[in-house]
């Protein structure tokens, strides 16, 4: 009865403990489902296992000793920051994007989604040796972190995305500067792979250059195209090389404010010499040399902003031959002033000055002898007297008879013109009132049909 008793009261204890067990098997099965349904707890892969970065040597090139690896470009160019002319380069700032295939680089997905990386990846496997030909100084921007992007796709299909700042040459040709157009391309190209190791293409042709809205403070940009070609280096051999040209087209209104207007102006009021009194000489030198002084200045603030080059550009010729009749306008009073003192120092030989007359105070005031006070002689007629003398009109008579009825007149040597334009200075003055503008606009309707 007792030994029952005992039996009894042992097998609910041993079937607890039996049940405990499979209870806590069971829960534990049940944990180990949710884990895996919640892909959030799922133990992550490393990297480098996924990748499997340690089985492989990275140091070369894919499908190393077979074909050349194709690796496609496509630019999107964000802003081109400055064109400097003193130092005849560029800066741009854009994204150059890679586009190749690594085979050692797959990995299974079901998926099939791709995984991105950021810089800390890129420095342990191969990425194409892209550089800027030309080029000055680059950089990638690094704020906050390095403006780096990896994209590595299940088959092994891999885009490797950089933002970067390059400075690079551009040749420039200022004939025609500031209406000139000019080309500029920046250059790309594998520093250590030639033709044979990796080819370098536009991926998506003609669309494989794409950029933001640019506007520039001097230049209208008119084109942007992508071209390619090939490089010779006698050392290394023959590479891949891609083009992003594009041309620019200077403003020329910020010139015509500067330089052109100012210019023109300086000209027209060397002009205004020619309708001061001839007598006034401190009035017509300072004109002149105020003149001329602005015409200095002028050209040495162009210059000096611009390259120091070998050869003539369109501005100089127009500020030099401006420059040029500013300086025959003071010339002109010169030669004006040299004639009226010649006129009248010849009418002193002659005895016709009044004995009140005082030369040497004349002279002092402004320079030059007083019309007023010298009795000229009046300008000889160009046209024969109404009353000829008898002898002279049977002169005429008998030459008109012996040319058959013909009346001839007499040719001014040179000589005799110089002689009437010296003892009539003031007609200088005259017809400088109407050579210099209208040599000002031939030459200004040359200029602009030439360069425009």
């Amino acid at each position: 009865m007792t030994g029952s008793f005992t039996k009894a009261v042992i097998t609910p204890t041993w079937c607890k403990s039996t049940l405990g067990v499979s209870l806590i098997r069971f829960q534990t099965r049940i944990d180990y489902k949710l884990k895996r349904q919640d892909s959030t707890k799922t133990l992550l892969i490393k990297t480098e296992q996924l990748l499997r970065i340690e089985d492989h040597d990275f140091a070369l090139r894919p499908g190393f000793g077979g074909a050349a690896i194709p690796v496609g470009i496509d630019v999107q160019v964000e802003s081109i920051d400055s064109i400097s002319e003193v130092n005849m380069d560029f800066t741009m700032t854009l994204y150059l994007r890679h586009y190749w295939k690594d085979e050692r680089l797959s990995f299974p997905s079901h998926n099939n989604q791709s995984r991105t990386f950021d810089s800390r990846l890129v420095k342990k496997i191969w990425v194409p040796d892209v550089f800027f030909v030309h080029s000055k100084r680059s950089f990638i921007h690094d704020t906050t972190m390095e403006n780096i992007m990896l994209r590595v796709y299940p088959d092994g299909n891999i885009l490797y995305s950089v933002r970067v700042t390059v400075t690079a040459l551009c040749s420039m040709d200022f004939s025609s500067f500031p209406l000139d157009t000019q080309n500029c391309s920046l250059e790309l190209e594998s520093y250590a792979y030639n033709e044979n190791d990796l080819m370098l293409y536009w991926k998506n042709g003609n669309d494989s250059l794409r950029t933001d809205e640019i506007v520039l403070s001097q230049f209208f940009i008119d084109d942007f195209h992508a071209s390619n070609g090939l490089a010779f280096y006698s050392s290394t051999g023959w590479y891949n090389r891609l083009f992003i040209n594009f041309i620019l087209r200077r403003h020329i209104f910020f010139f015509m404010l500067q330089t052109y207007f100012p210019t023109m102006l300086m000209v027209v009021l060397s002009w205004v010499s020619f309708w001061i009194d001839r007598r006034a000489v401190p009035a017509r030198v300072s004109l002149g040399m105020t003149t001329v002084l602005t015409m200095s200045t002028i050209i040495t603030g162009v210059s000096s902003s611009m390259p120091q080059v070998s050869y003539v550009k369109a501005v100089d010729v127009y500020l030099w031959t401006s420059f040029l009749f500013v300086f025959l306008s003071v010339i002109e009073y010169a030669a004006v002033n040299y004639y009226t003192t010649l006129e009248e120092m010849r009418k002193m030989k002659r005895g016709k000055i009044p004995s009140t007359f005082n030369a040497s105070q004349a002279m002092a005031f402004d320079g030059c002898f007083h019309d007023n006070d010298i009795e000229l002689t009046p300008f000889p007629p160009l046209r024969p007297s109404l009353t000829p003398d008898p002898l002279i009109a049977a002169n005429q008579s008998s030459d008109s008879r012996s040319s058959g009825g013909t009346r001839l007149r007499r040719q001014r040597s040179l000589r005799e013109n110089v002689e009437l334009l010296v003892s009539n200075s003031n007609m200088i003055d005259s017809y400088s009132r109407l050579a210099f503008p209208m040599s000002y606009l031939l030459f200004n309707t040359i200029y602009w049909s030439m360069y425009c």
